[in-house]
């Protein structure tokens, strides 16, 4: 009976991981580089009157777009457009689901029929991304200025080689750092680890703040912090990260969030 009864029971731990471990979402990052107005006002249009309208009917809801602060003084230009996803299955359908759309094809005339002599970019990547398990959904900011002001920071550390980058993951979910920063409310809105993508092996997470001032005085705070000083001087976390990069970013208008 007692035999039973305990394969009963890890049996339910097994179904429950399985069951906890599809819940956590997947991201694809679309980082659009374009050099003129004319382009960026074509995959604005797309965007905002096309494609968030079509995705919102397919299910996908909470879908960012966000253009780098840095944009205004740079020659080259970029536009991240941030997706949640349920699968690999889901991003790989979407366009098929899209094209027999005809509001869609209708909306997004001008990106999808663009002739070669006037692209809407010059060319576009894809990170495909999978959530980490202390962090598995995406999570809205909670911020009260109004969204004009609102500054998101998306960040991209890079690893030495696979196992040095596994303890980076590590010390973001056992190590605590995830934690640390919903403690310190930096609203982040993603953490994931980078299926595939140009920069590899790669972990991206996004935090949000009401203004560059509250920002600025986030990380002070997390700097200082005691925990994280901790943290940050354990001998088996140390030199996990290759390269860093900070982008500053603001949503458009249209963004879901």
């Amino acid at each position: 009976m007692r035999y039973f009864i305990f394969l009963f029971a890890a049996m339910l731990l097994f179904s429950t991981g399985i069951s906890a471990q599809k819940k956590q979402e997947f991201y694809e990052i679309k980082v659009y580089h374009f050099n003129t107005i004319e382009q960026e006002n074509i995959i604005d249009k797309y965007y905002e009157k096309a494609f968030i309208p079509a995705a919102h009917k397919l299910g996908i809801k909470s879908i960012g777009v966000f253009k780098p602060i840095a944009n205004d003084t740079a020659t080259k230009k970029y536009i991240y457009v941030i997706l949640p996803l349920a699968s690999a299955e889901q991003m790989i359908s979407i366009p098929s689901q899209l094209e027999r759309n005809a509001d869609y094809m209708k909306a997004g005339d001008e990106y999808i029929n663009a002739p070669y002599t006037t692209p809407p970019y010059t060319r576009f990547e894809s990170i495909f991304l999978k959530a980490f398990k202390t962090a598995p959904l995406i999570q809205l900011p909670k911020l009260s200025l109004p969204k004009a002001e609102h500054v998101y920071e998306l960040r991209s550390y890079e690893g030495h080689t696979e196992k040095i980058y596994r303890n980076k993951v590590h010390m973001f979910n056992e190590g605590g750092e995830v934690p640390l920063f919903k403690r310190l409310n930096f609203n982040a809105v993603f953490y994931a680890e980078v299926i595939t993508g140009s920069h590899m092996p790669n972990l991206m997470y996004m935090t949000s703040f009401e203004n560059m001032k509250d920002r600025d005085a986030h990380w002070k705070t997390f700097g200082d912090d005691n925990e994280w000083k901790t943290l940050s001087a354990k001998p088996e976390y140390q030199k996990n990260v290759s390269k860093a990069d900070i982008i500053l970013m603001k949503a458009t208008a249209y963004s879901d969030y």
